[in-house]
């Protein structure tokens, strides 16, 4: 395997046969080592996250393959904590797209004036670039547009799938009585086709119970109980 890319919490490889593996770490997204999925910075390191979160991301990558929701998920072995995946190319160099249901994390820090804590929001879809140096900044549709980045056409399509996608995940998290505020997902092209990539798993999504906010260990435990 030929390494292609060290991330923040998956390292990235190339097979022979053109298709990748993503190697997942026990490194967490966060800062002072407190656990943040929307920040850009590692901030700490739990032994076993990166299996966790594989495992929840094939659970959730294999449900959606069964409602024709298009991936680049092949397979994965939990073991050696990596995925098979397709190539995909990125949009620019990377985009974050974050399904929101509530008024929480950066939402809230920025619209404080107007929004409450833990206030309703109706699958609100916002995209960021990703770009650590600039902390990942906010980015509207005219933007994308201007900059070359993504077509109107190709926003609309990542907004359909964005919802799409986020509905499915806060139904599967409701049947075991878990509410989903944010997700975050990522985007790429695979033979001209927009298909979800990355992940799925505690690690890009805040999920609650009872008001309680699950921490990404915790999560895979009740839902794959």
């Amino acid at each position: 395997m030929k390494l292609l890319y060290k991330g923040k919490t998956k390292d990235v490889y190339q097979l022979e046969d053109g298709n990748y593996i993503l190697k997942f770490k026990d490194d967490m997204t966060g800062t002072d080592g407190k656990f943040d999925p929307g920040a850009n910075t590692v901030g700490l390191t739990i032994d076993g996250a990166g299996k966790s979160s594989l495992k929840l991301t094939k659970m959730f990558f294999e449900i959606l393959e069964e409602k024709n929701i298009p991936t680049h998920f092949i397979d994965a072995n939990i073991e050696e904590a990596t995925m098979t995946v397709k190539p995909a190319a990125m949009f620019g160099n990377g985009l974050e797209v974050i399904c929101r249901y509530k008024a929480v994390g950066s939402f809230l820090r920025r619209y404080g004036m107007y929004a409450k804590e833990g206030q309703d929001l109706d699958a609100f879809v916002e995209v960021t670039l990703k770009d650590d140096q600039r902390g990942d900044p906010p980015i509207s549709e005219d933007a994308l547009h201007m900059l070359n980045i993504v077509t109107r056409e190709e926003y609309a399509k990542l907004k359909d799938l964005t919802v799409k996608i986020s509905n499915i995940v806060k139904e599967e998290l409701a049947k075991k009585n878990l509410e989903l505020y944010d997700i975050k997902l990522e985007f790429g092209k695979v033979n001209g086709e927009i298909v979800l990539i990355d992940e799925i798993s505690g690690g890009n999504m805040r999920v609650y119970k009872d008001g309680k906010y699950i921490e990404p260990l915790l999560l895979e435990k009740l839902l794959l109980q």
